[in-house]
């Protein structure tokens, strides 16, 4: 359990419950002890040691003493006028910030969480990979988001996705834990069915995430339709081929049964032509995929401007045509910095000005 160390303590929320019961079998405890306390973090979801009151205070004490127990600082909430989104900004233990996303459909809450403070992959369009990664973040942070907006909004999340700030596939062991904490029976138990995970593209990582016969939804980060123009909005595309993706792609739909969503967001005058659509098409029949038009969030430090409205839906029509099955994304919290990063950044900026 040495990936879960923080400062040379165990990041206790980041374990199993087998993993719980072990570590309090090295120190004496019974193991119903553990299920206790787990049903304390993952059920009960309380913020602080002090909370689990059925626990003796010497007990509590070691706790405190022995272990890190994540609980984010809400830094910051705002809410969208427009459709009740709600956006999150948390504060880490060591400082660094992560945000998240609450949104309300008719089909239930769905959250989007952060994988990683800032991000490597460089994706043009994208507000999270400006400065940068920063670091991993534990599974108990990645949790722990879904938590801390359990309580804000005294609502039920029945849908995640691992679709904020980070590359999961680039964080591989810690989400692949946190997925494992969020559909136990003992915890919150959100049906694996009802979480999606998204990734630019690490061929090697998406082939080991088949190889454990999930049942989440991938989601790639396609956004273009040829290496050329993928390679001038996505970096990862200089290492991986779409022939790979797509070959990656079709190994997991046979590992798990699942099928893809191709992520395609909508860049004027870059991806959006009807030659694009055609060429979406070839790639998306043969693996039955799903397809999410994303009208791009600008951000102002890229040049990069939405597709018109004309465009996308003759794009969307040109797709559905041949029946493939399309939908473009509702854009939610547009007026409260929806784009992944952006209340991050803005956060950050508006620090460094108060210390000039």
């Amino acid at each position: 359990m040495e990936q879960f160390l923080v400062d040379e303590k165990l990041d206790i929320k980041s374990l199993s419950l087998e993993q719980l019961t072990e570590e309090l079998k090295g120190r004496g405890e019974k193991a119903f002890r553990a299920k206790q306390c787990y049903e304390w973090m993952h059920k009960k979801l309380v913020r602080d040691v002090e909370e689990m009151s059925n626990l003796s205070k010497d007990f509590r004490q070691m706790f405190r003493e022995s272990y890190e127990f994540t609980s984010l600082k809400m830094v910051r909430v705002q809410e969208s006028k427009l459709d009740g989104t709600k956006k999150f900004l948390f504060q880490l233990r060591d400082g660094n910030l992560v945000e998240s996303v609450w949104m309300k459909y008719k089909h239930g809450n769905s959250v989007c969480i952060s994988s990683q403070v800032g991000c490597r992959m460089g994706c043009r369009f994208c507000a999270s990979t400006l400065d940068g990664l920063e670091r991993n973040l534990m599974p108990s942070e990645m949790l722990d988001q879904i938590y801390a907006i359990s309580i804000y909004t005294g609502e039920r999340v029945s849908n995640v996705v691992i679709m904020g700030s980070g590359e999961p596939m680039d964080n591989y062991d810690n989400f692949l834990q946190f997925i494992r904490l969020i559909t136990d029976g003992n915890g919150l138990n959100i049906s694996a069915r009802n979480i999606t995970v998204s990734t630019c593209g690490i061929v090697p990582k998406m082939r080991m995430l088949a190889k454990e016969h999930l049942q989440i939804t991938l989601a790639l980060s396609l956004h273009a339709t040829t290496d050329e123009k993928r390679k001038k909005l996505m970096p990862i595309a200089n290492k991986y081929s779409i022939a790979e993706l797509m070959e990656a792609c079709a190994f997991y739909m046979e590992q798990t049964g699942r099928r893809i969503t191709f992520e395609y967001s909508l860049v004027g005058g870059q991806n959006d032509t009807e030659e694009d659509a055609r060429e979406l098409i070839e790639l998306a029949k043969p693996l039955g995929c799903h397809i999410n038009l994303i009208p791009v969030n600008p951000i102002k430090e890229r040049d990069y401007v939405q597709s018109d409205e004309k465009h996308i839906k003759r794009f969307k029509k040109e797709l559905e045509k041949n029946r493939i099955n399309v939908t473009i994304r509702r854009e939610m919290g547009r007026d409260i910095d929806g784009a992944c990063g952006q209340l991050r950044r803005s956060h950050m900026k508006q620090e460094e000005c108060k210390e000039c």
